[in-house]
């Protein structure tokens, strides 16, 4: 199963669209947003992609109700979580959180297959030793926004190889809009 992990899309709607459809087009069949969405209208742009979309809310939340609201409308494809969340995705225990320090710290009990964070801006791929004598993949997409000088990057992850493609949206679509 492939899955779209993306986190800090702070409002940059064009920047999240053509990411989620980039992945789409590659064969993802989840969305899993680290957090940092900031308004909930941002999400919107997400529904004509028809994927089942894991979210929970980061350091910059918004209108945490409006993202209630919106979660819970009848047939929606976004399943807002909280702060966290734990979900199973082709067979595999995935860990959402929005902080790296509490990633890393859910990565090291050997619970998770795979932890998600963002915060940073930063793309991770690690491989860290769990108490149990194993391994946990951790990862951070970067930010989809782009925020500053961050380039827009999400992860394209394959959860039957456990392997991970940093893929990157240009910033250009998001100033091309906006001239539209």
């Amino acid at each position: 199963m492939k899955i779209c992990i993306l986190s800090d899309s702070h409002d940059h709607i064009a920047l999240l669209d053509a990411a989620v459809a980039d992945a789409k087009q590659c064969g993802a069949q989840a969305v899993l947003h680290c957090g940092d969405v900031v308004a909930p209208s941002t999400l919107k742009c997400l529904t004509k992609h028809q994927l089942p979309v894991h979210l929970i809310h980061g350091n910059n939340t918004g209108d945490l109700y409006s993202l209630g609201q919106l979660a819970t409308k009848p047939d929606n494809i976004i399943q807002y979580h909280g702060m966290d969340a734990g979900v199973t995705l082709g067979g595999r225990r995935v860990f959402l959180v929005h902080y790296p320090h509490y990633a890393r710290a859910m990565a090291a009990t050997g619970d998770w297959d795979l932890v998600c964070c963002g915060h940073s801006h930063k793309v991770q791929i690690e491989h860290l030793p769990n108490i149990n004598g194993g391994t946990s993949i951790l990862v951070n997409p970067g930010t989809i926004g782009g925020v500053g000088s961050d380039p827009a990057t999400y992860l394209l992850g394959d959860l039957d190889t456990m392997e991970f493609e940093v893929r990157e949206i240009s910033k250009r679509i998001e100033r091309e809009q906006s001239f539209a």
